[in-house]
């Protein structure tokens, strides 16, 4: 057998490059829930409820895509990249949430 394995510093692999895949996807399906509330509701005609949950979908929307795009360019330095502050996952959480609720709402 082989003699025994020794780390000398940190080896990444591919992780930074499969955690910026998963913001992507995850912000692809952020523009797809947006797209469709405002889909939802052109379809069903403009009530002022329907234009207030559109309208805020979208600020939802571009919150997640700023702190993503953030996340995805901090994660392209040489080094190891940093750890996501609380600050900027509680705004992602409450992003995702608030688009799941008025993207919800447009149906009613």
């Amino acid at each position: 057998m082989g003699g025994p394995v020794t780390t000398t510093g940190r080896d990444p692999g591919l992780q930074p490059e499969r955690t910026r895949l998963a913001w992507r996807r995850t912000t692809l399906s952020c523009t797809v829930v947006a797209l469709l509330a405002f889909r939802q509701a052109l379809h069903h005609g403009a009530t002022g409820a329907g234009v207030l949950a559109v309208a805020l979908s979208l600020l939802a929307w571009l919150g997640f895509l700023v702190v993503a795009h953030r996340r995805v360019t901090g994660m392209g330095s040489a080094g190891p990249p940093a750890a996501m502050s609380p600050r900027h996952a509680l705004t992602a959480a409450a992003c995702t949430v608030a688009l799941a609720v008025f993207a919800a709402a447009t149906l009613f």
